[in-house]
């Protein structure tokens, strides 16, 4: 089952082409270049997206201004900008050499076509693009509070307490879900680069799943996928997808196990700042996370004792535990993620509030 690309796209296409039957075969960045017309104002729908102008693109950033640099990464830098209509979002500037334009051009049109069809509150909400000569450029809905990563390393404000970390968690996990379960594409998803530094939060502190170049819909009626090169970031990859080539939706739940890792530890996944044998998070912990003993060990230091009990932190770390395990078929599915997750944090409410019952008989 092809995908089908954004209308703009498709009519595109079918007027100067006869290989639409498969949009996946590259064409350089220029074909993509918009129409000469008199700009349209954009026009949102539900399961649609946004067009932009370059021009429009600078006059919300500022021209893409220092001040309004939110970050950067190996796609590019991500800007704070607003939008003719006062709406505040997050504009994604793709900056690749040129020996990576056909890479990042796929990436681009995967992003805009899996989220143009996608809705769900724990995923980033696509709100257009702009391909406007060889600028290439997304637009997303702007989140307060930025990556987890960023707040699990304490830049910018303190970090979470435990019923926070545990809502990004419940929430990261039914944005997963969601995409694994095929509801309104057909067919499940791969995101294939889950980690913590692609999953945004709210002013609240609601967690959704963002970054969706590499993700990969699954083949019709098949839970594998098997590919030649093996894409992701380094510290989430699934070892059995490392070894044998072979991606399925449990190579996202083993990436799932380490952001769970990261949010108990507020370690990352990989650091390199330690020695050769205690760079790996997964390898360091992996095999005390069922030691109740040994578990308070590595519990960040910079959670408050007062915000968790050690029942859910037991819990939590069995969860992650059957998560990064090296054999697919032994990790659980992410809807049973979602469903533990959510006892979890109920196990942990009851036992604060019964921890601070006898507290309040003394007043």
């Amino acid at each position: 089952m092809p995908f089908n690309l954004v209308s703009a796209w498709n009519k595109r296409r079918r007027s100067k082409s006869h290989d639409h039957t498969d949009p996946w075969i590259y064409k350089p960045v220029e074909y993509w270049q918009l129409d000469d017309q008199a700009p349209q104002p954009p026009k949102r729908h539900h399961h649609g997206s946004s067009i932009f102008t370059l021009k429009e693109m600078e006059e919300a950033t500022c021209s893409f201004s220092e001040e309004n640099l939110l970050g950067k990464g190996g796609f590019g830098r991500v800007y704070r900008g607003t939008l003719q209509s006062g709406e505040v979002v997050a504009i994604k500037k793709m900056e690749l050499p040129p020996f990576k334009a056909a890479e990042g051009e796929r990436e681009f049109r995967v992003e805009v076509d899996i989220l143009s069809r996608l809705d769900h509150p724990n995923l980033v909400s696509l709100i257009g693009y702009c391909a406007d000569g060889k600028q290439r450029f997304l637009v997303y809905e702007y989140m307060q509070k930025g990556n987890l990563q960023d707040h699990l390393n304490g830049i910018g404000e303190g970090k979470m307490d435990w019923p926070q970390r545990l809502k990004v968690a419940l929430g990261a996990a039914r944005g997963l879900a969601y995409l694994h379960s095929s509801s309104d594409v057909g067919i499940p998803i791969v995101h294939r680069d889950f980690k913590s530094t692609n999953i945004l939060l709210s002013a609240d502190f609601e967690a959704k799943v963002s970054d969706f170049g590499l993700a990969k819909m699954m083949p019709e009626g098949q839970e594998t996928y098997v590919t030649a090169r093996v894409l992701g970031t380094f510290g989430y990859f699934d070892p059995e997808y490392t070894s044998t080539g072979k991606l399925t939706l449990q190579s996202d739940v083993y990436a799932f196990g380490v952001v769970l890792l990261e949010l108990l530890t507020g370690r990352q996944a990989v650091d390199i700042n330690l020695g050769p044998n205690d760079q790996n998070l997964v390898v360091q912990v992996r095999h005390i996370l069922n030691d109740r003993k040994k578990l308070r060990k590595v519990i960040d230091s910079e959670l408050g004792r007062s915000s968790y009990t050690m029942e859910s932190i037991a819990m939590f770390a069995n969860l992650a535990s059957r998560c990064v395990r090296r054999e697919s078929s032994e990790r659980p599915s992410m809807a049973e993620c979602v469903k533990e997750l959510q006892l979890i944090i109920y196990t942990n409410a009851k036992g604060l509030g019964a921890a601070m019952a006898p507290n309040k008989a003394m007043f």
